[in-house]
């Protein structure tokens, strides 16, 4: 017997295959599902987890192929191996098989011993192919895997609109100064823990991290029905979270801290950029400059949160403090009208 069994799914119209079928699959210590043509294979994957396809090619209703061509174009199951055990001759038919995806191809009569080798080998495939994903969400947002997932893993960028955040703690290298080593990573990881909050519970995710600061995409790579508003939302939430931070350093004789947050809304160029070896999704454009000098200018202004002209425009009722007029931003040739909110 197998240290961990597998949940098979049997694919085939008739009913003697099926009992024949599922009895060795059950004797080689996994259990066995069955389904009499490929649409009811088809409700039953949309209803319950399998680690392996069983397929018959000659079916009513829904064919082989067609089974083949719906399990590998969909996102959920297309990692799904699938082995086909058909009596359907002819190298076309088993290069048609391989090209639709299917792992292997074993004709009828079934041959035991073969069937046990393909079957240990689509599943501990499937095994690795999922511990892929445990890893990708581990290490990946939530955002950037499901992208991986859809999209796969490819070096480069699209265009795409979106809005860009950074946030930068005020005088930390100061702060910091007078704390131990301990005290100034703790400080750090409480920081990015609310502020890494804020972003993804408005959409957002982090793409960088910069010392004692962070740059967050909205609307990237998963599109947002209103990335500016998203992002601004997330830029005061950080504020309050820092208020509620500072009230228990105030109670423990601590400085406050205080964040600086610029947004900027426009065209982006989004993607993997790095190695094949190691990458991480980022953006680049004007709108990921302006963003990091309006942050930048929040020193200059005393405010919280400036936004620019295209954030402002796309904003449901949020209030402006101030505008700043025709102002002058480094990098930047033509002057802004920025807001602070």
């Amino acid at each position: 017997m197998i240290e961990t069994p597998g949940q098979l799914l049997i694919v085939d119209d008739n009913k003697v295959n099926r009992l024949l079928l599922s009895r060795n699959v059950e004797l080689l210590g996994h259990h066995a599902s069955v389904a009499e043509n490929g649409r009811v294979a088809m409700e039953m994957l949309s209803r319950q987890s399998f680690d392996l396809v069983l397929l018959d090619i000659e079916m009513p209703e829904m064919d082989g192929f067609q089974v083949l061509e719906a399990i590998k174009s969909s996102t959920e199951l297309r990692d799904l191996p699938v082995i086909v055990t058909s009596s359907v001759e002819g190298l076309d038919n088993v290069v048609r098989c391989i090209e639709l995806g299917a792992e292997d191809y074993l004709p009828k009569p079934v041959n035991k011993t073969l069937l046990g080798a393909r079957v240990s080998s689509g599943l501990e495939k499937k095994r690795l192919r999922d511990e892929q994903k445990r890893l990708l969400e581990r290490f990946a947002t939530t955002e950037v895997a499901q992208d991986l997932q859809e999209s796969g893993f490819a070096i480069g960028g699209k265009r795409a609109n979106a809005s860009v955040l950074f946030c930068d703690i005020r005088s930390f290298t100061t702060l910091s100064e007078n704390l131990a080593p301990e005290e100034t990573i703790d400080l750090l990881n409480t920081f990015y823990t609310l502020m890494f909050e804020a972003v993804s519970s408005n959409g957002g995710i982090v793409s960088l991290m910069l010392g004692d600061g962070l740059m967050a995409l909205f609307g990237v790579p998963q599109p947002l029905p209103n990335s500016a508003q998203s992002a601004v939302t997330a830029g005061q939430e950080m504020h309050s979270m820092i208020e509620v931070l500072n009230l228990e350093r105030q109670a423990e004789g601590k400085s406050d801290l205080k964040i600086g947050v610029g947004i900027a809304t426009g065209e982006v160029v989004a993607g993997y950029a790095g190695t094949d070896n190691r990458a991480t999704y980022t953006c680049i454009g004007s709108t990921v400059n302006l963003a990091a000098r309006l942050e930048s200018e929040t020193q200059k202004t005393g405010s919280r949160i400036l936004v620019d002209q295209e954030t402002c425009d796309l904003l449901n009722g949020t209030p402006v403090l101030e505008t700043y007029g025709n102002t002058t931003i480094k990098g930047f040739s033509e002057p802004f009208d920025i807001h602070a909110l």
